[in-house]
């Protein structure tokens, strides 16, 4: 079999060397250049859609967080209102039969609101409803109660879908996607709905509906190139758009529509979408493109790739038919140059000449790129360097503080209202080592810093465990003023506490000692702790393996760092730097 294999190909091959290299060229080029221009169309769709997905996911969540943002506002209103002792009364006199509400309590409801510095540029009404659904609005002035402002409506909202909502929420604040006072969706406003119910004896008062201009979500959501973005509702079972800035993508939406099959009848009528659900009104926020408008350009890399590759394959078989007979000798003479230049005589690659054709071109690049060469050495060792430098860079950001500003809001309004003494000590602990991390962005700290910084980390895990954990500290005075790379410490005595001090039974210490000693640096942290049982699996964590990188390329190859451990009996980590 592998004789009439060869012999096949001794007659099918060219006796003719310019036949040779025509069927090389073509066999080389073709079909490698059709592949290339096949995967890099396809590289080049699924890229531009993942990037799409990718960058419209962040865009979705951001937008609904900053709508969280804005119907927060609208959730405060709700209760700020309710907590207005006047409104109560005002509504609890007019179901009696007292003074009804009128101009005067709208008027008390806008100075209550604006009183209190709420955002009201979303707002278009507000509409407060006693118990027998006499109201007093102010806001736009077209739409105040709505049509159930009549006797005839007022009978009608106790029927109504809606209100049975609000009632079933008991006291939860509600978002409908219409405007609930109109009766239709108009597309311009929706309504937030709360049943109003006296905080003392739990018995309901009234109700009120705040309508909220759809522009509101203009602001939390970015302007895109491509597509649009829409609100949908789909809480009741159905689809509803709230806000849309595609029209023609949403024509489709069937009222008993499911989100799952609405998706699916957008990728069947060619569309890309992606969706983000919002934590506030559980509505979803999407991201809408024409496939064809987002893969446009990779539709003309695509073309262009083609027609490239026609071209490069005409002029490789051209060039193969009228150059063959001259491409023989420089090319050989290309080959001794190469050998002799990867053997170190490339001064010798200087004296071939060769003539003003194709291969003299590559000919005479190959001598400029030998004689280049030390350059691109020097270079390279330049981009080395900096290469190292960006490293330390990104090693450093990667171990930046990431408090969260709400957890520190929530520590302290926990302790205003309930006079706890601990959360504040936790907060202020917190904040200031916020502040120790970030260090207004210099590399390098003072030492007492970084020990204050091991401190107010000590006091936030003391209180979570109730001063089961005794620091000491023991730092020559000299050391206190000099600059030191930030975070080198504070992990470590983390890390002692987390893996060392935690897992043990009963109280437990932590020992950090410094020393300055011709010029070096000692610092030692030690635990008696449960110990390290398995050596490997720590250096391969995240703090400890970060902490040694850092000082290595900061400090240089001299700086060191050591772990002596035994199980059961603690743990002793020492760094040595030169400054």
């Amino acid at each position: 079999m592998k004789l009439s294999f060869r012999q096949l190909w001794l007659r099918l091959k060219p006796r003719r060397l310019r036949t040779r290299i025509l069927a090389a060229m073509v066999m080389l080029s073709v079909p490698p250049l059709l592949l290339l221009g096949f995967i890099s169309t396809n590289i080049s769709r699924s890229t531009i859609v993942s990037n799409h997905l990718t960058t419209n996911a962040q865009n979705l969540k951001t937008a609904s967080e900053v709508a969280d943002l804005l119907l927060r506002n609208v959730i405060n209103m709700h209760r700020l209102i309710l907590a207005n002792n006047e409104l109560r009364a005002e509504l609890a006199a007019s179901y009696a039969g007292g003074r009804p509400l009128d101009v005067r309590t709208a008027t008390r409801l806008q100075n209550l609101v604006v009183t209190n510095l709420i955002d009201t540029r979303y707002v278009e009404s507000i509409c407060l409803f006693d118990r027998g659904f006499q109201s007093a609005c102010y806001g736009s002035t077209d739409v105040y109660a709505g049509y159930y402002v009549t006797q005839d409506g007022k009978r009608k909202i106790e029927s109504s879908d809606w209100y049975r909502q609000v009632t079933a929420a008991k006291g939860k604040e509600v978002f409908f996607s219409s405007n609930v006072l109109q009766g239709t969706a108009s597309g311009q406003s929706f309504s937030s709905v709360k049943l109003l119910r006296d905080p003392y004896r739990f018995q309901p008062l009234g109700m009120l509906v705040i309508n909220i201009k759809t522009s509101m979500f203009q602001e939390a959501i970015n302007e895109t190139e491509d597509g649009g973005f829409m609100v949908l509702d789909a809480t009741g079972g159905g689809m509803r758009p709230v806000y849309e800035e595609m029209p023609g993508a949403t024509g489709g939406i069937d009222g008993g529509m499911s989100e799952d099959a609405w998706f699916d009848e957008l990728r069947r009528e060619g569309y890309l979408s992606i969706g983000y659900r919002n934590k506030t009104t559980d509505w979803t926020l999407v991201h809408v493109v024409e496939s064809g408008a987002l893969l446009k350009d990779a539709n003309r890399i695509g073309s262009i790739t083609w027609v490239f590759a026609a071209l490069i394959a005409a002029v490789a078989m051209l060039l193969s038919l009228i150059l063959s007979g001259s491409i023989i000798r420089p090319l050989l003479r290309i080959k001794k140059m190469m050998v002799d230049w990867s053997k170190g005589s490339g001064a010798q690659t200087q004296l071939v000449s060769f003539e003003g054709d194709e291969i003299g071109a590559i000919g005479e690049t190959f001598k400029r790129i030998s004689s280049e060469n030390q350059q691109l050495e020097e270079r390279l060792i330049h981009a080395q360097l900096k290469e190292r430098e960006a490293e330390l860079q990104t090693l450093q950001s990667q171990i930046k503080p990431h408090f969260l500003y709400n957890t520190l809001d929530s520590i302290y309004w926990m302790a205003v209202k309930q006079k706890n003494q601990d959360i504040a000590k936790m907060a202020v602990a917190l904040s200031e080592s916020f502040k120790l991390s970030l260090n207004k962005g210099r590399e390098t700290i003072p030492v007492f810093k970084e020990l204050k910084h091991i401190e107010h980390y000590i006091t936030i895990q003391n209180l979570r465990f109730k001063n089961r954990f005794t620091y000491v500290q023991d730092v020559a005075p000299e050391l206190m003023h000099l600059d030191m790379l930030k975070l080198l410490l504070q992990p470590l005595v983390e890390n002692a506490i987390y893996h060392g001090l935690e897992p043990k039974i009963g109280e437990g210490t932590v020992r950090l000692t410094g020393r300055l000693e011709d010029g070096v640096v000692t610092f030692v942290v030690a635990d008696d702790g449960i110990g390290i049982k398995d050596m490997a699996a720590i250096h391969q964590g995240y703090g400890i393996g970060n902490v040694k990188e850092r000082l290595a390329l900061y400090y240089g190859p001299s700086a060191r760092f050591t772990i002596d451990s035994e199980a059961d009996r603690g743990t002793t980590i020492e760094i040595r730097f030169r400054l």
